[in-house]
């Protein structure tokens, strides 16, 4: 079966694409890569669907079926609940959920129908899946992860009106133990504390995490802002998402009540007290929420099986991760490495195969995303006048720049699909030379100085490094960083002593890790700094043309792109 799935249209963030064929992820991008703005809110996802075609080498008659993340449904199913949830404490969202429901489902309908006949795409009805936001989160983890039998987790703001699944994986079949809907949501308390902390919420969540290490959680008490007993959790709606009356300004989701209770929002990029200690309290209590609830609902399956699989946007806070495999309960964790809303449309689209009996095929990379040819790239050089070679080895060459502490962009093969950099969109560093990483934030990236960086590790020397000998090819996972080698790269160690790897195989990016060899030969470690190839507030580069712009428009020592090496003039 050929089966696209896609997502976002009209009134979702990070839209994007995939096809999936006979069981086989094939092609999968978002759609800010292609129009260059971030996270493509409302947009259209048409740029990444006409990849995908052309990357499958389909047409749109050969299309078999079409996935969409989002179920009418459960949409109108749930919006009584919802609105009941709702009517005393937050009576205007009630009354929209039910006057707005029908506008909202056929506008969507209208939107999906919209994208089918631009691309002329016919499919009989049957063949078009409407599958539920978190279902979409659970397929894209649960089916991709290689085990026959899983406890799964989605944790996100919300879809639908769910804000956190627990299920069962089972032969490839997907079965709920237990569903929490909103106003209640893990995603938007972390969200709206993103706010408050002075980063956009969807896009600024990993610098509350980040800043969380600096801080003591047992400073600042959020109990009243987040109960659970285990087996259900509460969140307060004058402090969680607050409807406009309870905002300190209109357009933003910052409570009056944190304001009157712990000072102004933070502003400017430092870090200063009360802030940090209030990331710290709400990474912890969001921790802690997480853990309980897994091991109540999940504990049976993962006593059965010690497997757990993870996706939503909550699957992207790491440091949450590194508890959940440090848990006794999880033997095997698999978290899908684009855990946010983007990764919904691959997820529809293979539970739509699933449904129609393909066998899925696991996820071992993310490079499924545009490459370019050297005669490709070549043209964009000559045109931008830069100062460029061809080189005879690109590895070793890029491999010597770094040991002399060089900072190098390096664009190769098809890109990555999620948010994370795996050695195809990179900016790389030495991470043994002290000043490494506050060089990239501050000439390069434009971003915090204190944000840290994530290495990427020869496979066969994790065990030494993160004192586990385990896959973890999408930094989705961390750990902390065993002694000798906290001291050994400090660049890439975080301020609590963990690190957020990537282990590269040559099975997995074979160019990667010839560079990762070569850099071991000279340095002496088998460690790279890896950050994404793009400045603060820019999607990771896609084209030849992104990382030339972006290379000329920082503080990159090179770039080496394709066979070529970009050099200053």
């Amino acid at each position: 079966m050929k089966i696209l799935g896609f997502g976002g249209p009209g009134f979702l963030h990070d839209p994007a694409a995939a096809i999936i064929i006979d069981g086989k992820v094939v092609a999968a991008a978002e759609e800010e890569r292609f129009i260059r703005e971030k996270h493509a809110v409302g947009k259209p996802c048409l740029k990444s669907i006409e990849f995908c075609l052309k990357q499958a080498a389909l047409s749109a008659k050969d299309i078999d079926a079409v996935a969409f993340p989002w179920s009418f449904e459960a949409f109108n199913k749930k919006k009584w609940a919802y609105a009941a949830k709702t009517l005393f404490s937050e009576p205007s969202r009630a009354y929209k959920a039910i006057a707005k429901a029908a506008r909202q489902s056929a506008g969507t309908k209208r939107s999906v129908a919209g994208i089918l006949e631009h691309f002329g795409i016919k499919v009989p009805p049957e063949k078009i899946f409407f599958v539920e936001h978190h279902l979409s989160h659970a397929a894209s983890a649960y089916l991709l992860s290689g085990y026959e039998e899983a406890a799964i987790m989605s944790i996100d703001g919300s879809g639908e009106f769910t804000s956190t699944l627990f299920a069962e994986g089972r032969g490839g079949k997907i079965t709920k133990i237990k569903e929490i809907d909103i106003p209640d949501s893990l995603g938007r308390f972390y969200s709206t504390m993103t706010a408050y902390l002075g980063f956009d919420p969807n896009d600024g969540e990993y610098k509350l995490m980040g800043m969380a290490p600096y801080g003591d959680p047992s400073k600042i008490d959020l109990s009243d802002i987040i109960q659970c007993d285990g087996k259900d959790f509460k969140t307060n709606p004058e402090y969680v998402w607050p409807i406009r009356s309870r905002r300190y300004v209109k357009d933003a989701m910052i409570p009056k009540k944190l304001i009157r209770r712990f000072g102004p929002p933070r502003k400017g990029d430092g870090l200063e007290e009360p802030y940090i200690h209030i990331a710290a309290a709400t990474q912890k209590i969001f921790e802690d929420t997480v853990i309980r609830l897994m091991e109540n609902h999940l504990g049976d399956v993962l006593r059965r099986t010690g497997n757990l699989t993870y996706a939503g946007g909550c699957g992207l806070n790491v440091s949450l991760n590194r508890k959940l495999v440090e848990n006794p309960l999880v033997k095997n964790i698999f978290v899908q490495p684009a855990s946010h809303d983007a990764g919904t449309p691959l997820g529809s689209g293979l539970f739509a195969a699933a449904s129609l009996g393909d066998k899925i095929e696991p996820m071992r990379n993310v490079y499924l995303g545009p490459s370019y040819s050297n005669s490709e790239i070549e043209e964009v050089l000559k045109r931008a006048d830069v100062s460029y070679k061809k080189s005879a080895d690109i590895e070793d060459e890029v491999s010597i720049l770094l040991t002399e502490g060089m900072v190098v962009g390096w664009f190769q093969g098809r890109m990555e699909f999620g948010p994370r950099a795996l050695g195809n969109r990179s900016i790389l560093g030495n991470p043994t030379i002290p000043g490494t990483s506050d060089r990239i934030n501050g000439m390069v990236k434009f971003r915090e100085k204190w944000r840290p960086f994530c290495p990427s590790i020869l496979r066969e020397h994790a065990k030494e490094i993160i004192g586990r000998d385990m896959d973890a090819p999408f930094m989705t996972l961390s750990f902390s960083v065993t002694r000798e080698w906290k001291h050994r790269i400090p660049e890439v160690v975080h301020v609590d002593g963990t690190m957020r790897p990537q282990t590269v195989s040559h099975a997995d990016n074979p160019r990667f890790y010839r560079l990762l060899k070569h850099f071991f030969g000279h340095a002496g470690v088998p460690v790279l700094i890896n950050t994404s190839l793009n400045r603060r507030g820019e999607p990771m580069a896609c084209s030849p043309e992104d990382a030339v712009k972006m290379y000329l428009g920082s503080g990159l020592d090179h770039l080496a792109i394709g066979d070529f090496l970009v050099t200053r003039r």
